[in-house]
Order: structure tokens, then sequence, then C-alpha cells
């Protein structure tokens, strides 16, 4: 059996252990997610308040899933959706200023000096400006949320080969954005 599946199991049998690490495993991703759709700090933190609110009270007719990450995502962008104050914010899917996305850095990339590190941050985030929002939104998906090719087709509403491709296309314009091989190698060892 699945960690996944157990552990939802056992939240839908009233554990209050299976409650406390589905939070905590989700609670970051679900609020970055909710910056993808909204500028609202306080709409995304109340939306996640009630997600979690609505799977409490409602854990015993919950169906089962064995990707809880997945499931997540799913009810969280229906219930931003309807929680929205207005139609236009929610369609504003990717506006938000990438250049405020926080990168984290290893240990070893602190030894690099400050300036390099300046210089290639700078890089990524203007690469990302390039980018569509449907490009910066499924790679959002496919390496942050690591979700697969399927999952990410029934988010986005896309066939199994337009995600494929989307994906490639824009792994080649980031590239391409931000300087070659080396800068994309930088990109996915420090932002994801």
């Amino acid at each position: 059996m699945n960690s996944d599946k157990k552990i939802w199991d056992d939240f839908r049998n009233g554990e209050n252990y299976a409650l406390s690490h589905i939070y905590y495993q989700h609670v970051q991703i679900l609020h970055r997610y909710g910056k993808k759709f909204s500028h609202d700090e306080e709409l995304i933190k109340d939306t996640i308040q009630d997600l979690f609110f609505d799977l409490i009270r409602t854990r015993e007719n919950l169906g089962e899933t064995d990707n809880i990450k997945f499931y997540l995502l799913r009810s969280f962008r229906r219930k931003l959706a309807r929680s929205s104050k207005s139609v236009d914010e929610y369609l504003e899917l990717g506006t938000v200023d990438d250049s405020t996305t926080q990168f984290m850095f290893s240990t070893e990339q602190d030894i690099i000096g400050k300036e390099e590190l300046s210089h290639r941050e700078k890089q990524v985030q203007e690469g990302l400006q390039k980018l569509s929002s449907k490009q910066r939104e499924i790679l959002f998906y496919r390496y942050t949320c690591e979700l697969d090719y399927d999952e990410i087709c029934e988010l986005m509403q896309i066939k199994y080969d337009s995600a494929r491709k989307l994906v490639f296309r824009s792994l080649s314009a980031l590239k391409d954005a931000i300087g070659g091989t080396s800068m994309l190698l930088f990109f996915f060892n420090n932002l994801w």
C-alpha cells in the first residue's frame, strides 16, 4: 500500500496524526499555488483554511486517493475559484510577478560569490518573465509539484500530447532565455 493511500485512509478514519501530516506536508505548496492565481494573501490563507475545514467536516464521505498532493491542488483550485472576489482576479493565472519568487540556495551555492549568484538569479528571473503564463504554470506543475502528465492534463484541461509538447517548448524557451544548458541546470538545482 502506498504511503499516500494509507495516510489518506487513516485521515478518513479519524486519525489525528494523518490530518497533521497532510496539512504540514502540503500547506506551503498550496500557498505557492494560490499565489499563481491571486495576489490576495488573505484570500489564499482563508481558502486553505476552508479547504482543510471542509476536509475534516466531510472526511467520512471523501473518496479514495493515492496522490494527496494532486487531490488537494485540484480541490484548492476549485475552492479558490469560487472564493475569488471577482472572476477577473481568478483569470489572472500566471500574471503574478515572478520577480518576487524566493530562491532557495544550497550551502554549496553560498560558497560561490554573492555577485555571481545575484547575476544568475537575475538571469533566471528574466527568463521566467519571458515565458507565457501557461508555460510558467506547466513548469510549476511538472517540477515544483512533481505531477505526472495525466494529472497536469486534468488540471490544465489539455491533452496528454499537448502537455508534453508544452513542457518541452517551455524548457526550450527557458534555456534560450537564460543562456544555455549550464544556466538551465542551475535553474533546476536551485529554483525547484
